[in-house]
C-alpha cells in the first residue's frame, strides 16, 4: 500500500481546500472537504494560533488520518499576550508576561519540550521569551531564569 504524506502549517480552525492540502490530496481522489472538516474540527481549540497538521492517505484506499502537532512556544506566548510579534531589536520591549503564564505555556507544551523537570520547561520557555524581547513579571527573562536556578523562586 502506498501512503502519500501532506504537511502543512494552518492557522487553528481555518482550514481550506487551497493550499496546502487541496492541490495536494485533490489529485488522490479522497474527500479533500471532509478531511479539511477533521482538520478543522481538531484544530479548533487553537483559533488564531498556526498549527502544524500531517495528513496521511493510503492510495488504495482513501483512507486518511490527520494528525495535530503542537503550536510553537513563541505562538503560545504571542496568544497568551495578545500580540501580533516578539521585538524586532534588541533595546525595544515587545510585552510582559508573568510567572503564572509561562507555567500555563509550559504545563500546554510538556510532552514537546526538552528538559526532566518542570523548572527546565518553564526555563526553556522564559529562553523563548527572551529572544522575542519578552519581559517576565517586568524584569529581563534571563534574571528569571538565573533566580529558579538560585532557588530564589520555586516551582
Amino acid at each position: 500500500m502506498t501512503e502519500v504524506v501532506v504537511n502543512g502549517l494552518i492557522e487553528g480552525g481555518k482550514a481550506t481546500t487551497g493550499p496546502p492540502f487541496g492541490p495536494a490530496l485533490g489529485p488522490l481522489g479522497v474527500n479533500t472537504a471532509g478531511i479539511v472538516g477533521e482538520i478543522n474540527e481538531k484544530t479548533k481549540a487553537f483559533a488564531g494560533i498556526k498549527i502544524p497538521v500531517k495528513v496521511t492517505v493510503i492510495k488504495e484506499t482513501k483512507e486518511f488520518r490527520v494528525e495535530v502537532g503542537s503550536p510553537t512556544t513563541s505562538a503560545l506566548i504571542l496568544k497568551e499576550l495578545g500580540l501580533e510579534k516578539g521585538g524586532k531589536v534588541k533595546e525595544e520591549v515587545a510585552g510582559n508576561i508573568t510567572l503564572e503564564q509561562v507555567k500555563k505555556i509550559a504545563k500546554a507544551k510538556d510532552a514537546s519540550l526538552y528538559g526532566n523537570t518542570f523548572a527546565s520547561k518553564v526555563k526553556q520557555v522564559l529562553g523563548t521569551c527572551k529572544s522575542m524581547n519578552i519581559t517576565c513579571d517586568g524584569a529581563n527573562a534571563r534574571d528569571a531564569i538565573a533566580k529558579i536556578d538560585s532557588g530564589e523562586i520555586k516551582l
